[in-house]
């Protein structure tokens, strides 16, 4: 069965009125929030799946991001050879979820067709261009070239791997957002990734500030409500800090790196 792991790599602190939409109307004061910032690993037998790769050292200095470790050196900790990942999935197109495809050179890339679209292609409303303030022109140059190469596959509402993994096609913070899912001997791992930023997103129904389309992603929160269940024990949000401490480190000389979902 699948083993999947939560591997933190930044942080940042920020405000809860930067972070819901239109906070303002819940009647409550701001406080201060922690962003963390991960990417997950799906592995099974003789079977490693990526999903996402973080921001890039250049990228995160110049958004006053704090970078823990780079991606590429959290891997070797976990013992992953990124020549040997079999797919590395972009849930999307964000300068924090594909800021390390040069890590990736040879491996096969999983993202949504209206993603790899939005992003490689004009823009077409003013909302596009607050999307376009979270991407990386050198790192959709990345994702262009891998496409060139032949090396990029689109899911186009869902797609299934081997080994009972499962990517699906919810948009909403973004034109194309995934979901990924994954079976284990525990139950079904949901890796929401940016469809659900933080858990009281979901518990609350408070959407994120950033949206393509707000009506996509509040109904994401139902389909994500659906997949992980009544107690939602594995689901796993994108960048809420309580992940590092609501499941087991790894180990405890990585316990500060990542934690085991199951």
């Amino acid at each position: 069965m699948n083993e999947v792991l939560a591997v933190r790599y930044g942080t940042r602190q920020t405000r809860k009125s930067e972070v819901y939409r239109d906070y303002g109307r819940y009647g409550e004061p701001d406080a201060p929030l922690g962003m963390d910032y991960f990417f997950w690993l799906v592995r099974g037998p003789g079977r490693t799946v990526v999903v996402d790769c973080g921001f890039s050292a250049a990228s995160g200095r110049r958004r006053g991001r704090t970078m823990l470790t780079e991606p590429a050196d959290a891997l070797a900790r976990l013992g992953v050879d990124p020549a040997a990942v079999d797919v590395l999935v972009l849930t999307h197109g964000h300068y924090d979820h594909i800021g390390n495809l040069a890590v990736f050179p040879a491996t096969p890339v999983l993202i949504s067709r209206r993603e790899y679209e939005f992003w490689t292609g004009p823009l077409d409303r003013p909302a596009d261009h607050a999307q376009r303030e979270s991407a990386e022109t050198a790192d959709l140059d990345l994702l262009r070239e891998a496409h060139r190469q032949g090396r990029v596959t689109f899911v186009d509402g869902l797609t299934t791997l081997p080994g009972g993994v499962a990517v699906l096609e919810v948009g909403g913070h973004t034109p194309g957002q995934l979901v990924v899912t994954a079976e284990t001997a525990d139950g079904t791992v949901v890796l929401a990734s940016d469809a659900v930023h933080y858990y009281d997103e979901l518990t609350l129904r408070r959407p994120f500030w950033l949206a393509s389309d707000i009506e996509a992603m509040t109904d994401g929160f139902e389909r994500i409500s659906t997949l992980a269940g009544a107690d939602g024990r594995l689901l796993v949000p994108g960048h809420d800090p309580a992940v590092m401490t609501r499941f087991p480190a790894y180990s405890p000389e990585l316990a500060d790196l990542a934690v085991r979902i199951t």
